[in-house]
């Protein structure tokens, strides 16, 4: 794997390698040519340290991203049509990022992501206080989370794949999180259309980790709300919340609720059932282990496209933006309730406070390990 640093204001490379034989009516093959690209180019500065715009480019779709806040700011891909359009809700430009507050579009959320109750936790019989961001809650790392920090890039890439590596350090007690925390975050797009995220993390000190990336879908490329989106989830349970979003330690069976989409569902049919919508945790495993397992498929009838989403992890947080209101987004869109959905595989949330659920405890001489893959294709 080539690595390329990133020190000069604009940077592209490209490259042409063959794959996915195709054959003729004779039987003789014929490579198919895919075109992988990087484009890079900083567009500002944040407290010192320069901020980029990437575009990773396989020829039939194009992934932006940015080091600020691990950022996905805009998926572009073909409908059944090959008309190509943004999946995401963003802003126009990434520097809009730096000045705007959002929903964490896009981002890469920790030290962990979603709530932990009254921002309290205990490790080793010591208490530890964090910012309280959401209501009484801590909420997806706190005031200054990993979705608001510069990391530090390169690009790669290789026959198959293109991406840039990030790494952030996290001081002990920023946040009120214990131990320097160590983070290397890979975002790649590869030739056959999947956005991989990949994680890793190493502490020097017992800390708690959980990281996911926040990004909000529209696979109807950002006309309308995702009512009409059909959605299918290998789940068999959820963790129930209450009033204010945090699991209650029960882990419920989906049959008979509006939460079993083991055969596909409607959204809008299963929101209308739950009265208002979705920000839960779907439970995919019950123990940690690294098999990569489908999570999620979801269809857009109108459009074609098709997002499959595999993970290694425990559990997925679905949401489906009930909080955004007459947000101004990109393109002089305006966002509200329901324009979106997030898929954020993760373990499942307030897990330090839950004795039975899955541990997000990390040790000095561990590694935390997430791989997160999001592939597209389309269906006529």
């Amino acid at each position: 794997m080539k690595y390329l640093s990133l020190f000069g204001l604009a940077i592209v490379f490209s490259g042409t390698f063959a794959c996915n034989q195709k054959t003729t009516t004779t039987q003789q093959p014929v490579k198919e040519e895919v075109n992988l690209m990087i484009k890079a180019e900083k567009v500002a500065e944040h407290e010192g340290q320069p901020v980029f715009h990437y575009v990773l480019d396989n020829g039939t779709m194009q992934v932006e991203l940015s080091n600020y806040g691990g950022l996905i700011s805009k998926i572009i891909t073909p409908d059944k049509n090959g008309n190509k359009e943004n999946v995401t809700l963003t802003f126009d430009t990434v520097e809009e990022y730096l000045t705007k507050p959002n929903p964490f579009f896009g981002a890469t959320a920790g030290r962990i992501a979603n709530r932990i109750a009254e921002g309290k936790f205990e490790l080793d019989g010591k208490a530890y206080e964090l910012a309280k961001n959401n209501g009484n809650n801590h909420l997806h790392g706190g005031l200054v989370g990993f979705n608001k920090k510069v990391w530090t890039p390169e690009t790669y890439t290789n026959d198959s794949t293109v991406g840039v590596k990030m790494t952030y350090l996290s001081p002990d007690g920023e946040e009120g999180y214990p131990g320097n925390l160590t983070t290397t975050l890979w975002m790649e797009l590869t030739t056959d259309n999947t956005l991989r995220i990949r994680f890793e993390s190493t502490t020097d000190q017992k800390t708690i980790v959980n990281l996911t990336n926040h990004t909000y879908f529209n696979l109807g490329g950002m006309k309308r709300d995702v009512l009409d989106h059909e959605f299918q989830f290998w789940a068999d349970a959820y963790t129930p919340v209450d009033a204010g979003l945090i699991p209650t330690g029960e882990v419920k069976d989906v049959a008979g609720t509006p939460f079993d989409f083991r055969t596909p569902k409607i959204l809008a049919d299963q929101i209308a059932a739950n009265g208002g919508g979705f920000d839960h945790n779907m439970v995919m495993k019950t123990e940690k282990s690294d098999e990569m397992k489908h999570f999620v498929k979801v269809r857009h009838p109108e459009s074609g496209r098709v997002m499959d989403m595999y993970s290694d992890n425990v559990g997925v947080q679905f949401y489906t933006a009930n909080f955004v209101k007459d947000f101004a987004g990109a393109d002089g869109k305006t966002y509200d309730a329901h324009w979106g959905f997030c898929l954020e595989s993760q373990n499942w949330p307030d897990a330090i406070n839950h004795e039975n659920f899955p541990s997000p405890i990390l040790s000095p001489g561990e590694k935390y390990e997430h791989t997160i893959e999001y592939k597209f294709s389309v269906e006529n």
